[in-house]
């Protein structure tokens, strides 16, 4: 049945909104959702009436009213940065099953904007309430002992880490060093150089070391950015796919899984759930880590994307952070690494799962430009790659196994 689902459905284009980052005037999340939405039917050709499902953090049926279709098949999964990937193992089931022929996969989140215009900002449309609106059963737990945002629960991660295997926050400022290498390469990324940002431009462990402390023992440089992002992705049956005009990029594997809500649930500070997803998505694929050629991977902290290295199998536990530190994640390296300049240096609104595919479609199809200007600069070889994001507080993950046609 697995090796059925393998393949069965193809990405034939991802595509995002013309201004990302921190656009000169304030935009919401609609309007990144529909730029993305218009930028990936122009590049395959597909007219909006063929969308025939519609997968979104929350707003697939308003969505659907705005875009004037009515689909089959409506997912609303919503469970932080790794809900696109949950989509797409979603929308290949659904397409297996004969349900829908063409999924859209969409994103709109004004992490910037909504900063700017004093409003809810979150994936959707209107902000996100939890529990009513008010504050969830865990967060009362853990805000009065001073749990309160990302950055206090990943710091824990980071010193858990440290703590059980050796390593130092300098292991982990490797991590955003490389990542920035890439962005030097990407024209749209925020932190490309001095040009597109007074902060851009490369960047060194002492400078990671050096930043401001948000929680100790994480700096600034160890954080991901907070910015816009509209993106889109168009999935097909395999028929349809080897139809289009756009190269197609085989979904060979998928897998979801989560471990806890709540942090403080957590068994082990230092492990994912991102192991049980992997171990889904290459059953599913027939194929193992060591046969990996690139991988995208969340990086909402430096943190996060050595420990979900480790747990996808493509270092020794405990030593993800090589691959960082080695060189091997970076330009030219055996194992390129979040080649868009990831969410630390690339862009991150909120929910990076989006950028994660738009990257991982372009490298496997040979567009890895800036998404404008066509400069070649950040093109790999590769022909397959895994793909793994992370939702919540090291919480649920879904991870992709793509392969190029």
């Amino acid at each position: 049945m697995k090796a059925e689902v393998s393949g069965a459905a193809a990405i034939v284009g991802a595509a995002e909104c013309l201004e990302i980052g921190y656009p000169e005037e304030a935009k919401t999340a609609l309007q990144l959702h529909l730029e993305a939405i218009k930028a990936v039917t122009d590049q395959t050709g597909i007219p909006i009436s063929s969308i025939d499902g519609v997968f979104t953090t929350g707003v697939s049926t308003e969505l659907s009213e705005h875009l004037g279709i009515h689909p089959r098949y409506i997912d609303t999964t919503s469970v932080g940065g790794c809900s696109f990937q949950l989509h797409v193992h979603h929308a290949l089931a659904a397409i297996h099953a004969g349900i829908i022929d063409v999924a859209l996969i969409s994103h709109g989140q004004n992490g910037y904007s909504a900063r700017r215009m004093r409003s809810g900002g979150g994936g959707g449309f209107r902000g996100r309430g939890g529990f009513g609106g008010g504050m969830s059963p865990s967060a009362e737990m853990t805000s009065a002992y001073g749990l309160s945002g990302a950055p206090s629960s990943y710091s824990h991660a980071m010193t858990r880490h440290n703590h059980e295997f050796g390593t130092t926050p300098e292991d982990f400022a490797h991590v955003a060093v490389v990542t920035r290498q890439w962005a030097t390469l990407n024209p749209r990324a925020v932190m490309h150089s001095k040009e597109t940002h007074h902060e851009g431009g490369p960047i060194t462990v002492d400078d990671v070391q050096s930043a401001r402390v948000i929680s100790w023992p994480l700096t600034l440089l160890h954080c991901c950015l907070v910015t816009d992002h509209g993106g889109a992705v168009l999935i097909t049956s395999r028929k349809t796919a080897e139809s289009m005009k756009t190269k197609p990029v085989w979904i060979a594997g998928a897998g979801e899984s989560m471990s806890h809500a709540n942090m403080l649930e957590m068994d082990d500070f230092t492990a994912t759930s991102a192991h049980a997803s992997s171990q889904a998505a290459y059953a599913m694929a027939g194929m193992g880590p060591e046969e990996m050629e690139m991988a995208m991977i969340y990086d909402s902290f430096t943190v996060t994307a050595a420990i979900t290295a480790e747990m996808l199998g493509l270092a020794p536990r405990g030593e993800g952070y090589r691959l960082w530190k080695d060189g091997h994640a970076a330009p030219g390296g055996r194992l390129p690494i979040n080649t868009n300049g990831g969410g630390l240096s690339f862009n991150h609104s909120g929910m990076y799962g989006m950028q994660l595919l738009i990257e991982a479609y372009r490298q496997l199809s040979g567009t890895a430009e800036d998404g404008i200007n066509g400069l070649p600069g950040k093109q790999t070889a590769a022909k397959n790659c895994v793909v793994n994001g992370t939702g919540g507080s090291l919480s649920t993950t879904g991870t992709l196994v793509l392969v190029a046609d």
